[in-house]
């Protein structure tokens, strides 16, 4: 799509997985920030506390912090392009993410939901306690929550999204594949239940053969069709 000067464009704001992951110049098949720019978007990506490829303290420092640091870093990056880029449409913004970035768009759900039109949550973590009884994947949460739910309850409890449902209002689509075992399908089943008992807008995408990942031809397909339909729905 052509960029037309002086004309004002919706927001794409992506939110990177890793945690400990970092935005670089690559092709990717779900995050793509050509595809979004190609549909009429203007892709805002932030590198927050947490990421890689500036010194391991930046990257350690999202550990017992993971709705903190980063939070404020998202908060500010945005900001930061509203000021430099006079085209992006503060209006018409919607949030991305997937696995870590899945959990800051339910995080941000509940601490941060002014802004946004829509949210997209793709596998993304709920509730940080059961999460540590479902994944298979021990280390992030031992590493980063700096313990388990019985040594460190309150690494559980003081950045969980689960604790802050009372605030969501902003329309959420939610995307999980059963056999993802790093974050476990009832994590979005969750997310999804919460949104439609609230009465919220929202629409479950759900891949039976699908894991962390949409690897499959035809459903990476269908998934940026959905996920470009959604952000159509409430930014146009």
């Amino acid at each position: 799509m052509g960029f037309e000067e002086g004309k004002k464009y919706p927001i794409a704001f992506l939110i990177h997985g890793g945690p400990q992951g970092s935005w670089t110049n690559e092709f990717h098949y779900r995050w793509n920030a050509e595809i979004y720019a190609g549909a009429g978007y203007g892709a805002v990506l932030i590198d927050f506390h947490g990421s890689t490829g500036y010194g391991q303290a930046f990257t350690d420092s999202i550990r017992g912090d993971w709705g903190g640091k980063p939070l404020e870093d998202l908060k500010k990056g945005l900001a930061a392009a509203l000021k430099e880029h006079g085209w992006l449409d503060a209006d018409r913004a919607c949030a991305l993410g997937a696995s870590y970035g899945g959990y800051m768009v339910n995080w941000i759900a509940g601490n941060w939901n002014e802004p946004w039109k829509c949210l997209v949550s793709h596998d993304g973590l709920f509730d940080l306690r059961s999460m540590y009884y479902e994944t298979e994947e021990l280390w992030f949460p031992e590493w980063d929550l700096e313990g388990t739910p019985w040594t460190n309850p309150e690494g559980y409890s003081r950045f969980n999204p689960a604790e802050h449902v009372d605030k969501w209002r902003v329309p959420m689509l939610v995307v999980h594949g059963q056999q993802d075992h790093r974050v476990p399908v009832t994590q979005g089943f969750q997310t999804f239940t919460v949104l439609q008992r609230r009465g919220i807008e929202s629409r479950l995408l759900y891949y039976p053969d699908e894991n962390h990942w949409v690897l499959g031809i035809a459903n990476s397909v269908q998934w940026h069709e959905t996920v470009l339909d959604w952000l159509a729905r409430w930014t146009r």
